[in-house]
């Protein structure tokens, strides 16, 4: 194992099995690459920091919620992040990846069928604005998460809908200003939604910064939303 590629900040948060998942899984992205453009963070620490600690720092370190045996779904999880890493880091939790597109998905498929992941993973080809509406989908989820979706308002739209009364979504963002923090507070009280917590993270080796905005629902999201295609992409919720 070539571990001085693996920054000790992830290897506090990981055991020796889960590394080594996290390799197999390198090696399978590596290999779809060629005929699947899945992403360019794939070598060393673009892959170690940018996609594995980046997404499995907050759901491990300090954290306050228990994040084991949960429904979770990943929406737009493009290469499988941070899906597969939450997967690998929680073998017991049911996992749903959702991407529109089909290349992605059927590359995810491959992934699941190569690596022996614990868990029961589902790889679903659709848009979410469609699932957040179907009845065996909808407020169904301990816990949804987006990263490199969309901004904030326009992802919330998409996560709210998903939570069950006492679930939590997670948005990764790199910059957080005041005013990303009031347009989310607005929309998420036209969403019947609050965000009950913000935590920031240095990356390590200066892979820049990283906001986890971590939102739930105070009551039931109304029926409308999430709306049609593109709606929420095009015209961000603002109160």
């Amino acid at each position: 194992m070539i571990k001085e590629i693996i920054p000790q900040e992830l290897l506090n948060l990981v055991t020796e099995e889960e590394i080594m998942m996290f390799q197999e899984l390198q090696t399978k992205i590596k290999e779809l690459n060629f005929k699947t453009n899945l992403t360019r963070l794939i070598n060393g620490y673009d892959y170690w920091i940018s996609q594995i600690y980046d997404s499995v720092w907050t759901f491990r370190e300090n954290s306050k919620e228990n994040f084991d045996n949960k429904k979770f779904i990943d929406i737009g999880s493009g290469c499988g992040f941070p899906g597969f890493a939450y997967a690998i880091t929680h073998p017991n939790s049911e996992i749903y990846l959702v991407d529109s597109s089909k290349k992605k998905t059927d590359s995810l498929k491959k992934i699941i069928k190569s690596i022996n992941f614990k868990n029961n993973i589902f790889i679903i080809n659709d848009r979410i604005e469609n699932l957040g509406r179907q009845i065996s989908f909808r407020n169904g989820f301990d816990i949804a998460t987006a990263r490199a979706v969309s901004n904030p308002s326009t992802v919330s739209e998409y996560i709210l809908p998903m939570l069950q009364s006492n679930g939590l979504g997670i948005l990764y963002c790199g910059k957080w200003t005041g005013e990303d923090n009031k347009n989310l507070e607005n929309t998420l009280k036209v969403l019947k939604g609050e965000i009950k917590e913000i935590k920031s993270n240095y990356l390590p080796r200066e892979k820049g910064i990283r906001n986890a905005i971590f939102i739930e629902p105070k009551e039931i999201c109304p029926n409308i939303y999430p709306r049609k295609i593109g709606k929420a992409e095009k015209y961000p919720l603002k109160g």
